[in-house]
């Protein structure tokens, strides 16, 4: 039976996505909300990509109310992992077909989001749960808009059931996607690679303060941060996708190459420029902040960031204002006031 994809939150990832799909024949319903739903509604969706720009008139639902779920339906979870627990809780209670049984117990949900939370919060509402490793360069900044700045493919995903596991509904959505110009590998270990992204992430909170500035402070504070995380996830005893496997996913497939707005900066610093008021970083630089707590490894680096990048989207901040030099002097005074790792 063709599947029908319900896109829940149709930004960079999943606005990008949805349209790839629906470009490759697939149904799709995309779910957005505000001046970016109107947007989609009026005019369609623009994605602009190295090979120009492609728009897509694409079924667009404000909320779950507006869409009348089908026993053929995947949710793809592409929200802020802020609007998780929202979203989950507005779509897992929607009747399924005829008999109105539950989407939570019906439906596949699949998370398209950084870090390591989405899928745990989602299996106390959905009974199957699938988590993706997304590497997709995009950014989403104006209404009915979204940019991508990678090639010859438009991204690639590794997809297990969570906690481990696949299975052929898995398969069959990887084999979708695949159609639809991804890269999609089905593992069982979904979690290792959703770990090894995370670190990648933690260099998130950098670009958002400091932006894209030359010299080497920079990437020696993202480094600082990364390994924080490497020894919470070693005491941890947390498997993690290492630097080299997440490269060798992408070589030859999804190789960036940025231009145009927002090109090149993550999905921190694209919350902090929408000025929505939140971003991700506690279940980025959060998440191993929390870890580190929990076992004993100090993560002042990563504390420093989250409370930084929590204040900047607070007050809406523009993002990239903060020198290197003055971060690099705080996260200094942070790690001298960090107490010492438990034995």
């Amino acid at each position: 039976m063709d599947k029908r994809y319900v896109v829940v939150g149709a930004g960079a990832v999943g606005g990008t996505v949805g349209a790839r799909l629906h470009r490759a024949g697939h149904r799709v319903v995309l779910v957005a909300r505000g001046e970016h739903g109107a947007a989609l509604r009026e005019r369609g969706l623009t994605v602009h990509g190295p090979a120009g720009a492609d728009t897509a008139r694409i079924p667009v639902a404000a909320g779950p109310h507006e869409v009348d779920l089908r026993e053929d339906d995947v949710l793809l979870l592409a929200v802020k992992t802020q609007d998780t627990a929202a979203a989950l809780a507005d779509w897992a209670e929607r009747p399924v077909g005829p008999d109105g049984g539950r989407a939570g117990s019906r439906l596949p949900l699949v998370c398209l989001q950084n870090g390591v939370e989405n899928e745990r919060l989602a299996l106390r509402h959905f009974r199957r749960v699938y988590g993706a490793m997304v590497v997709l360069p995009a950014a989403f900044l104006t209404p009915g808009e979204v940019r991508i700045w990678c090639g010859p493919r438009t991204g690639a995903l590794v997809l297990g059931r969570y906690p481990d596991g696949a299975d052929d509904t898995l398969r069959e959505i990887a084999a979708d996607l695949t159609g639809a110009d991804f890269r999609a590998e089905v593992v069982e270990d979904v979690l290792r690679w959703k770990y090894g992204k995370l670190v990648n992430n933690l260099a998130n909170a950098v670009d958002a303060l400091c932006g894209q500035r030359p010299g080497a402070e920079s990437g020696e504070l993202a480094v600082r941060a990364r390994s924080e995380a490497v020894a919470v996830l070693e005491r941890s005893a947390i498997a993690w996708a290492a630097p080299a496997e997440l490269a060798e996913l992408r070589r030859g497939v999804v190789d960036e190459l940025p231009s145009g707005a927002g090109a090149g900066h993550g999905s921190t610093w694209q919350s902090l420029k929408r000025g929505g008021g939140s971003a991700e970083v506690d279940y980025l630089n959060g998440e191993i902040v929390l870890l580190g707590r929990g076992c004993g490894v100090p993560t002042p680096v990563n504390e420093l960031f989250q409370e930084l990048v929590n204040r900047w989207a607070r007050e809406r901040r523009e993002p990239g204002s903060l020198a290197p030099a003055e971060l690099a002097e705080l996260v200094g005074r942070a790690a001298a006031e960090q107490p010492a790792a438990a034995g």
